[in-house]
């Protein structure tokens, strides 16, 4: 990468600067919206304290499972998380042979630690989410957990929990869906810009790997490869995508997160026909959907597709050649018209905009309690009794999360403030004299 384009990024722009006057306004917003949505930032002294003794003599407790594990170490594997990401809770593999695809995902064995008795487990089931604003986080878990043995950082050993799928090569459908406990090591911690950069320059994996013995670069030019076919496949399947100038290494999590939650669902339902956090997203009525697509087709340059059947075909084609001002636009009319997804313990119904017939979370149990109950349920096939409240609950906290959100960038721009550059750069206070 050029040091034009480097310091076009936000690792070449570096934080965003604040006086200690502008500081102390932000957070009386953030201590006025956590009283107001009922948001606590400060955890109880017993989860941490319980948080500080799960993080002890690691490696000698890993060490001590790893015989009832199946061992990845030697596999090639990475993750790829934002520039400012402190935890790094899913990492991937790939091994693409002549007869199949095979896809893992690791993600951080969070119930290793997290378990229905100890005190993180409560806090998390209150606390529903991880709330992200611009610039702040409000962690479902002690950091100090997500940061060391649930963050699965480059040439350590961590417990994690694999969903190992065997790909038909010509469909890209499921042959095979293992899901099982491991450990893993991961090779390198890529952040977006490099591995867009690894995908531009596959030499540059030199500067990235201190001295391990992988080709990352071929591994990562594979998974590219799978996870653009898995996006076009489900464009032209009718999932709805909003955004379709994504950059290849967030198309890369994202597909690879999609599939293994999908993978994951099939196995609860259909496998073990067990009750699970599944995520349901009803669909508008047809009335809905002619209002969105009559806004889209009222906008100065915008023509909606007149040959896709199912509206949101007809958004993915409209999208695809429609001016980038009106992008937003194009979105806000669909946004208008959708229900809101919640999570339910009946999966059907199913998930509208990603047109899957069952859908549900696994792959973030760090920051949502969808998926630390669901890892419970997969490993245990024990379901909650009070699993359907646990829904509800999630549901509503997770849109007091969205509007805490909403406020807050809103209250970023009356100040002078871009919630963009702030969530992509941070922020620094610096001395105003």
């Amino acid at each position: 990468m050029s040091d034009q384009a480097e310091a076009g990024t936000a690792e070449g722009q570096g934080p965003v600067e604040i006086d200690e006057e502008m500081a102390r306004h932000l957070a009386n917003k953030r201590e006025e919206l956590f009283e107001k949505l009922d948001i606590r930032d400060e955890f109880p002294q017993a989860v941490l304290d319980e948080a500080a003794e799960r993080t002890e003599n690691v490696q000698e407790e890993i060490e001590g499972e790893i015989d009832d594990r199946t061992d990845l170490r030697g596999m090639t594997t990475w993750t790829t998380d934002p520039v400012d990401a402190q935890d790094f809770d899913d990492a991937i593999s790939i091994d693409v042979r002549d007869d199949e695809i095979v896809l893992w995902v690791h993600i951080a064995d969070v119930t290793h630690y997290v378990h229905p008795d100890s005190e993180m487990w409560a806090e998390a089931l209150d606390r529903a989410n991880t709330v992200y604003l611009p610039g702040y986080t409000i962690h479902m878990l002690p950091p100090t957990l997500a940061e060391t043995v649930c963050s699965l950082v480059p040439h350590e050993d961590r417990l994690a929990h694999t969903v190992e799928m065997h790909l038909d090569p010509e469909t890209l459908s499921y042959e095979t869906i293992e899901i099982y406990k491991s450990v893993v090591r991961s090779d390198a911690r890529l952040t977006y810009s490099q591995a867009e950069r690894l995908l531009d320059d596959p030499d540059s994996a030199d500067d990235l790997l201190e001295d391990a013995d992988v080709d990352l670069a071929r591994k990562c030019e594979q998974v590219w490869e799978l996870a653009d076919r898995l996006h076009e496949q489900r464009k032209e399947d009718g999932s709805l995508v909003l955004n379709p100038a994504r950059d290849r290494a967030h198309t890369i999590i994202e597909e690879c997160m999609l599939k293994a939650n999908k993978a994951v669902t099939h196995e609860l339902q259909w496998s073990r026909g067990l009750e699970a956090m599944y995520r349901v997203h009803p669909q508008p009525t047809p009335d809905q959907w002619n209002e969105a697509l009559q806004e889209i087709q009222d906008l100065d340059g915008v023509s909606v597709s007149a040959t896709a059947d199912d509206p949101r075909i007809a958004v993915n084609e409209t999208l695809e050649d429609a001016p980038d001002r009106q992008l937003h636009q194009i979105q806000r009319a669909v946004m208008k018209v959708m229900p809101r997804a919640k999570y339910m313990s009946d999966p059907f119904g199913g998930h509208h905009a990603l047109n899957f017939e069952i859908y549900g979370h696994f792959t973030s149990p760090i920051r949502r309690l969808s998926d630390l109950v669901n890892h419970w349920i997969v490993y245990t096939d024990d379901v909650p009794a009070e699993l359907a409240d646990l829904c509800d609950h999630a549901s509503e906290k997770q849109k007091d999360a969205e509007q805490c959100e909403r406020e807050y960038k809103t209250f970023l721009n009356e100040v002078g403030l871009d919630p963009s550059a702030v969530n992509n750069r941070g922020i620094e206070v610096v001395d105003d004299e």
